[in-house]
C-alpha cells in the first residue's frame, strides 16, 4: 500500500506487486502428522501467557538452528524431515548447501515460490525425492529446461507450479508430458507456452486444473487440450492473443466448472461457443470485447453461479436475459453503462448473494428492485446512490460486505445501516462522512474491515472505535487525526492492517501508542511526522510484512536495519 491510499480496494489488480513477492504457505495438511506452525525465530522467547512450544517444535527449532552440522536427514521419519524443510524455507534459512541434506528424504511437498537462488542445481536434490514427491512450486526461479527434465522420475507428481519462470522454453515442456498423474499445472506469464509447447499437455489425462494466466503466445494451442476430459478449471486471464477461435477449441472441454477469460480479445461470437459447457459454474469475462448480446449465449448456461461482466460496455438493452440465470449467486456488472432499468431484471434472482455495481449509473430508486434478495455483498461505489437509497438496504439482515465509497451518502443516511448487524466489511470513502457518521455505526459491533478514506474523522470521532473490538482492517486516510485520537485504537488487538496515511499531525507517539498491536501485518503512516527515532516502537511487530512511511522523516537505511534485527517477515517497505 503506497503513500496515497488506493482508491478502490475491491478493484482487481493485474500488475505484479507485493502479492507475488509473498510466498504461499509452505506446507500442506497432508505433508505432516504434527501441527505445522511457524516457530523458528521466537520459539525460545515465548511471552508470558503464551502456550509453551511442544517438544516436537523445540526439536525442529534446534535442528534448524544447527542445520550446518547435518549432512543428511534421510534416516529421519519423512514427516519430521518435511517439517524441518518447511521451517528452513519459512525462515529463509535454506541454502544450496543445506538443501543437500534432504537428498533422498522422500519429501511430499517442495514449496520454493519466490525463494532466492533456486536454480537447476537445486532440482537435482528436489528430484531425488522420486515417487514420493506430490507437489512442487518453484515460481520465480531461475530453473531452466535442464532442471525441468530432472523431474521425469517423480512419477507421482500431482501439482506443478512454474509461474514467472523465464528460463523455460517450449522444448523444455516436452519433459513433463510423462507426468501423467498431474492434476494441477500452472505456468503463469510464461513465453514457453506456445502452440507447440502446449502439445506436451495432451498426455496429461488426469489434469483438473490448468493456469496459463498472462501467457502471450497461447493462441491456437487449445486444440491440444481436447483429450483432457477431467479438466474443470482453466485460467487464461490477461492473454491478449486469445480470440474467438480459441473459445471454439475450449468448447469441447465439457467438464469445465470454472473458466477465467478476463482481459482477452474475445467477442460475442466467441462466447457463443461456450453454450455447451453445461457444467460451468464460474465464468469471468471482465474486460473482454463482449456486449449485452453475449447474454443470449450466457443465459443458456443455466448452471452458472458466478458471472463477471465488469468493464464490458454493457447497456440496459437486453438485460432481461439475466432473469433466466436462476442459479446465480455472484454477479459483477461494474464499470458498465447500465442504469436502474437493468436492476428490474435482477429481482427474480432469488439465490443472488453478491452484486457488484461499481461505477454504474444506479440511483436510489433502482435499489428497490434488490429488496428481498439474499444479498451478503453489495458494491455501490461511484454510483448516484444517496441517503434515500439506503432505506432499501435496511432489511438486508444477512449483509456482510457493503461498499458505499464515493456515493452521495452523508452522515444523516448512515443511521439506516444500524440494523445491518451481520456486516463485517464497510467502505465509506467519502468527504461527506464525519465523526457523527461514525456515531451512527456503533451498533455494528461485528465489523472487521472499515475503510474511511477521505472521510473527515477527527480525534473526537475516534472515540467510537471502542465499539469495534473485532476490527482486523482499518483505513482512515486524510482525516484530522492526532496522536491523541489514535489512542482509541490501541486495544483493537485483532488489527492486522492499519492505514493512517495523510494524517499530517501524527508523530512518533502514534507508533508508540499502537506498539501493542502485535498482530499487525500491514502498516501505513505515510505523510506524517514520524521519524527514524519512532521506528524503535515497531520492534514487536514480528508479523509485519508491509510498511509504508513515505514522505516522513524516515530513511530506507534505518528501515533495513530494523528489518534485519527485529522484523524478519518484512518483505515490502517504503521508502526503499
Amino acid at each position: 500500500m503506497g503513500g496515497i491510499c488506493s482508491r478502490k480496494r475491491d478493484q482487481p489488480v493485474y500488475e505484479d506487486g507485493l502479492q507475488r513477492g509473498v510466498s504461499r504457505a509452505y506446507r500442506k495438511s497432508g505433508s505432516s502428522k504434527w501441527p505445522g506452525a511457524s516457530f523458528s525465530r521466537h520459539v525460545m522467547d515465548q511471552l508470558p501467557g503464551r502456550t509453551c512450544p511442544s517438544l516436537m517444535e523445540l526439536c525442529i527449532h534446534k535442528i534448524c538452528e544447527k542445520i550446518d552440522e547435518y549432512s543428511s536427514f534421510s534416516v529421519l521419519p519423512r514427516d519430521l524431515s518435511q517439517q524441518v524443510f518447511n521451517e528452513l524455507v519459512n525462515s529463509q534459512s535454506l541454502t544450496e548447501a543445506s538443501l543437500e541434506a534432504f537428498r533422498d528424504c522422500a519429501l511430499l511437498d517442495v514449496y520454493l515460490s519466490e525463494y532466492p537462488g533456486v536454480k537447476d542445481s537445486w532440482m537435482d536434490v528436489v528430484s531425488s525425492q522420486g515417487s514420493s514427491l506430490l507437489s512442487i512450486d518453484i515460481s520465480g526461479s531461475d530453473v531452466t529446461d535442464t532442471g525441468l527434465v530432472l523431474l521425469k522420475d517423480c512419477s507421482n507428481l500431482q501439482e506443478l507450479t512454474y509461474d514467472y519462470c523465464e528460463q523455460i522454453s517450449e522444448n523444455g515442456l516436452k519433459h513433463i508430458s510423462g507426468l501423467t498423474n498431474l492434476t494441477s499445472l500452472s505456468f503463469k506469464k510464461s513465453n514457453a507456452i506456445t502452440v507447440e509447447g502446449m502439445r506436451a499437455f495432451s498426455n496429461l489425462v488426469n489434469l483438473e486444473k490448468l493456469d496459463l494466466e498472462r501467457c502471450p503466445w497461447v493462441h491456437g494451442g487449445f486444440v491440444h487440450l481436447k483429450g483432457l476430459t477431467k479438466l474443470n478449471y482453466l485460467n487464461i486471464r490477461c492473454c491478449k492473443c486469445i480470440g474467438d477461435l480459441d473459445m471454439r477449441a475450449i468448447s469441447g472441454l465439457t467438464n469445465l466448472k470454472e473458466l477465467q477469460v478476463s482481459n482477452c480479445n474475445v467477442t460475442d461470437s466467441g462466447v457463443s461457443y461456450l453454450r455447451g459447457l453445461c457444467k460451468l459454474i464460474v465464468l469471468n469475462l471482465e474486460g473482454c470485447n463482449v456486449t449485452i448480446a453475449s447474454l443470449d449465449s450466457i443465459s443458456a448456461i443455466v448452471s452458472l453461479e458466478s458471472l463477471n461482466l465488469n468493464r464490458c460496455g454493457l447497456s440496459d438493452d437486453g438485460c432481461d436475459k439475466f432473469s433466466g440465470l436462476k442459479n446465480l449467486r455472484v454477479l459483477s456488472l461494474g464499470f458498465n453503462n447500465i442504469t436502474d432499468e437493468c436492476l428490474v431484471h435482477l429481482k427474480d434472482l432469488t439465490n443472488l448473494e453478491s452484486l457488484n455495481l461499481d461505477s454504474c449509473k444506479i440511483g436510489d430508486e433502482g435499489l428497490s428492485n434488490l429488496t428481498g434478495l439474499p444479498l451478503k455483498s453489495l458494491v455501490l461505489s461511484d454510483t448516484e446512490v444517496g441517503n434515500n437509497g439506503l432505506r432499501h438496504l435496511s432489511g438486508f439482515g444477512h449483509m456482510e460486505n457493503l461498499n458505499l465509497s464515493f456515493t452521495l451518502i452523508t452522515d444523516g443516511g448512515l443511521k439506516r445501516l444500524s440494523g445491518l448487524t451481520s456486516i463485517k466489511s464497510l467502505n465509506l470513502d467519502a468527504r461527506q462522512i464525519s465523526d457523527s457518521g461514525l456515531a451512527a455505526l456503533k451498533n455494528l459491533t461485528g465489523l472487521r474491515h472499515l475503510d474511511l478514506f477521505a472521510a473527515r474523522i477527527s480525534d473526537s470521532g475516534m472515540n467510537y472505535m471502542r465499539y469495534f473490538k473485532n476490527l482486523q482492517s482499518l483505513e482512515i486516510c486524510g482525516g484530522g487525526l492526532t496522536d491523541a485520537g489514535v489512542k482509541n485504537i490501541k486495544d483493537l488487538a485483532s488489527l492486522t492492517l492499519l492505514n493512517l496515511s495523510q494524517n499530517c499531525s501524527l508523530t512518533d507517539k502514534t507508533l508508540e501508542v499502537i506498539s501493542g498491536l502485535t498482530a499487525m501485518v500491514s502498516l501505513n503512516v505515510s505523510n506524517s511526522r514520524v521519524t527514524n527515532e519512532g521506528l524503535q516502537h515497531l520492534k514487536k511487530f514480528k508479523n509485519l510484512r508491509s510498511l509504508c512511511l513515505e514522505s516522513c522523516k524516515v530513511t530506507a537505511a534505518e528501515i533495513r536495519k530494523l528489518q534485519s534485527t527485529a522484523l524478519p517477515n518484512l518483505v515490502s517497505f517504503r521508502p526503499e
